[in-house]
C-alpha cells in the first residue's frame, strides 16, 4: 500500500505526463524600481503545474493554490465595483507580463515541504490524518486522504464534465 505523500505525487505526476495533460502557469508579481513609481506591476511567468484543486503539482514541486486571474486588457469600461477595477488591473498586470489574453494565471502559491509532512507536520492542506497523508480541500471541511483526492481530481482534469 502506497502512503508517502511524496509517492502518491510523482505517480500522480507520471500519469499526468503520459497523459499529456494540461498545465497552467504560474505567475509573480513584480513591481519595477524607478524613482517617482511611474511604471506599473507586472506579473512575470515563474513555471507551470497541473491544477488538482487546492494542489498545484509542478515537475518537481508542489504548491498550494492561491488566486486565480485571467490575463488580459481592462480596456476603458465602467466598473461596478473597486474590486472589479482592481481584479481587471491584475488581469492587465499578467498581459504586461508577457500572458496571452485570456490565459489563466495563477498567483499567491505556495510551495508545501513534502519532507515537513513526512515528519508529520501539516504544511499547507496537507497533513497527516491517523497518519495516511490527506488533504483538506476546503478551509471548513475535514481531511480526506490524499490518494483518493488525486484519483478524484486526475480524473476530473482529463475528462472534465461537458457543460451544464
Amino acid at each position: 500500500m502506497v502512503d508517502d505523500a511524496a509517492t502518491l505525487l510523482n505517480a500522480a505526476r507520471a500519469r499526468l505526463v503520459a497523459a499529456d495533460a494540461p498545465r497552467e502557469r504560474l505567475g509573480e508579481v513584480v513591481r519595477p524600481r524607478v524613482l517617482a513609481g511611474l511604471r506599473a506591476p507586472k506579473i512575470v511567468p515563474r513555471g507551470d503545474a497541473w491544477r488538482l484543486g487546492v494542489l498545484l503539482v509542478g515537475e518537481k514541486t508542489v504548491y498550494a493554490a492561491g488566486n486565480v486571474v485571467r490575463a488580459g486588457d481592462p480596456g476603458r469600461r465602467g466598473f461596478a465595483s473597486d474590486a472589479a477595477r482592481a481584479r481587471a488591473e491584475v488581469a492587465a498586470a499578467a498581459t504586461r507580463g508577457g500572458f496571452g489574453d485570456g490565459e489563466t494565471v495563477h498567483l499567491d502559491w505556495k510551495v508545501l515541504d513534502l519532507a515537513a509532512l513526512g515528519r508529520g507536520e501539516p504544511t499547507g492542506p496537507l497533513a497527516l490524518a491517523n497518519g495516511i497523508p490527506s488533504i483538506r480541500w476546503s478551509p471548513a471541511a475535514g481531511h480526506v486522504p490524499l490518494a483518493g483526492y488525486l484519483e478524484e481530481r486526475i480524473a476530473l482534469l482529463l475528462q472534465p464534465p461537458q457543460g451544464a
